[in-house]
């Protein structure tokens, strides 16, 4: 297969070929040179009276579909661990609950709840065990505005991938948000999880396909920023609409912000307004199917304002668009497009960090 090739110069550049959407094997090769490899959202922190201290769960269902713990040390801490047991590979925990030790259901191996090896029958002949392969395998988890991410074969350390959203956020009282179950939707969307990605990072679309949301922003005043591995779309609020109150010293001190729109490689959006945040989670399923996860978190003392911010209505705009490029990238007559220099850097950046990722991988 012929490598990517995303130009450096956006002036000059192509967009990923749609082969690229198109592909079964590209599709498949996505799953261990991306999805293992960054970090994925895995869950809110519990509650500290939250009394379980085993959870199961598994990430990426449907796709990475990596069965995995979330296990709770006598001090507080939190740690994540494979949930399949070293000996004959079952699942080991299918229930959330207060456990003592991790034992296996198939043959009564167990485990210490930091994932070592405690004992098991009928091995007092076996010779050099336990190994340290017979202890549950961990895995990398930061938790970071009371919620969980994890990472089963880290590309870069947590903290350089979300620093620059710190840096603009960290003005908010960020330790004070809490989940909003009842503004929280999950939306299925027939399309390739890229594309969704796509629409997001760019907001030449806005007037057409947006307009609630234009008649909140100043469109001729929305600005693009990119990092190592995140980047940024930055809404500047029209006269009378809801803006951040940004302190002395901050990049945008004395602005009227609408919303900063952070997007971090490869899957996941944070929206920061002044109620709180939006996470969005894209998660492939298949190559023409996709789950977008809304998780709404508002500061303590603010409420989410349905009838300021139309996210529900924002949503199925974008689910509408980007259902209509998923049936015309299949076209045999499409190849590839160009990025419009002012309006798409962010979906240049995107495609450079695809690129490069697949081409390493084959």
């Amino acid at each position: 297969m012929r490598p990517l090739f995303v130009d450096p110069d956006i002036r000059k550049a192509e967009t990923l070929p749609a082969s690229f959407y198109r592909d079964k094997t590209m599709f498949e090769d996505t799953r261990e040179a991306i999805f293992s490899r960054w970090w994925q959202y895995a869950g809110d922190v519990p509650d500290p009276a939250h009394t379980d201290n085993v959870i199961p769960f598994t990430l990426l269902p449907d796709f990475l579909d990596e069965p995995l713990l979330r296990t709770k040390s006598v001090a507080g801490d939190w740690r994540v661990l494979s949930n399949v047991c070293t000996h004959r590979g079952t699942i080991l925990v299918q229930d959330p609950g207060r456990y003592r030790q991790i034992a296996c259901p198939y043959h009564g191996r167990c485990f210490q709840l930091d994932g070592t090896f405690k004992s098991m029958p009928a091995f007092k002949e076996a010779l050099d065990f336990p190994r340290p392969e017979d202890h549950l395998p961990s895995v990398a988890m930061e938790e970071w505005l009371g919620l969980f991410f994890v990472a089963l074969d880290p590309a870069v350390p947590f903290r350089e991938v979300v620093g620059p959203i710190q840096d603009y956020v960290g003005f908010l009282p960020l330790d004070t948000l809490q989940y909003d179950p009842a503004q929280s939707r999950d939306f299925a969307v027939k399309s390739h999880w890229a594309l969704y990605c796509d629409n997001y990072l760019e907001g030449l679309h806005i007037p057409f396909v947006h307009p609630a949301l234009n008649e909140a922003i100043d469109f001729n005043a929305y600005e693009y920023h990119q990092f190592p591995y995140c980047n940024l779309q930055v809404g500047i609020a029209d006269p009378g609409q809801p803006s951040f109150d940004l302190p002395p010293g901050h990049p945008d001190a004395g602005r009227a912000i609408y919303a900063y729109y952070f997007w971090v490689y490869p899957n996941l959006m944070f929206n920061f307004y002044p109620w709180g945040l939006s996470l969005n989670i894209v998660e492939p399923k298949s190559r023409d199917t996709c789950l977008v996860r809304f998780r709404t978190y508002t500061f303590r003392g603010t409420e989410f304002d349905r009838s300021v911010n139309a996210i529900d209505e924002t949503e199925l705009e974008d689910e509408t668009v980007v259902e209509q490029v998923q049936r015309g990238i299949q076209s045999r007559l499409y190849r590839t497009g160009r990025f419009s220099p002012k309006m798409e850097p962010n979906v240049h950046h995107f495609h450079r960090l695809l690129a490069a990722d697949i081409n390493a991988y084959q």
